[in-house]
């Protein structure tokens, strides 16, 4: 456990694709995170806020988040769009410089057809 709180945990994925890769998960069980009531969002968002600022003071290489760089945040819902553990959970994926040759496009390379645009 890396981080919690009342309504979510913070825990490292058990198959990382890059160092640092962890799930926040809320506590209640609901297979889609769109099904959390306002405070388990709340809660959720509050741990991936903090799981950031954990490692923006761990790797001074972070130089920024979401639209820049350095992460992924993703959620799948559905076995369709890859759910494989139907209890919902968001990744933090750290990226940065030289992980991949071609980021462009990021979440977009769950199809990989259409990561380049």
């Amino acid at each position: 456990m890396l981080l919690e709180n009342e309504l979510a945990l913070c825990i490292a994925d058990a198959y990382p694709v890059t160092p640092g890769h962890t799930l926040v998960i809320p506590r209640r069980h609901v297979a889609d995170g769109l099904d959390l009531h306002q405070p388990e969002w709340n809660a959720v968002v509050e741990l991936l806020k903090q799981r950031r600022e954990q490692f923006s003071a761990k790797d001074a290489s972070i130089s920024g988040w979401a639209g820049s760089l350095v992460e992924n945040r993703g959620l799948n819902s559905g076995e369709a769009a890859g759910q494989t553990v139907f209890h919902a959970h968001w990744h933090r994926i750290p990226r940065g410089t030289g992980h991949d040759q071609s980021p462009r496009g990021g979440v977009r390379a769950v199809i990989k057809d259409k990561q380049q645009y």
